[in-house]
């Protein structure tokens, strides 16, 4: 009964929002890689679902006749970034447009129709 209410004390408090071991300078590359690379990104761990999402939104941007350079972000710290807590997430020109589903190929066709 004497463990009851106690805490440990020794838990660690992390300054970024996923809970992990970003410091400064790994905060300040995930920034600026937000600017850097290909204006279609997906944000996920690779699973299964992330690389759906990566599937259609390459079809979608292959139906439009667009630039079909997709980066598929891994890193959580940029992930974290962007402010996204659930994944798959597609960002596009910086903004993130979607996230925590799969979208159909038609549905990025509107997105990206809408956003350029």
């Amino acid at each position: 009964m004497s463990l009851f209410g106690k805490k440990n004390k020794n838990e660690k408090t992390t300054s970024c929002c996923c809970g992990g071991n970003c410091d400064a300078e790994s905060m300040a590359k995930a920034e600026s890689s937000k600017t850097e690379g290909a204006s279609v990104k997906v944000l996920g761990s690779g699973c299964a679902k992330c690389n759906q999402l990566e599937a259609a939104a390459k079809a979608a941007l292959q139906q439009l006749g667009m630039d079909t350079t997709i980066d598929h972000v891994t890193d959580f710290s940029q992930i974290a970034a962007y402010g996204i807590m659930t994944t798959p997430a597609l960002v596009i020109d910086g903004k993130v447009v979607s996230y925590g589903k799969v979208l159909k190929t038609e549905e990025v066709i509107k997105i990206l129709q809408k956003v350029r």
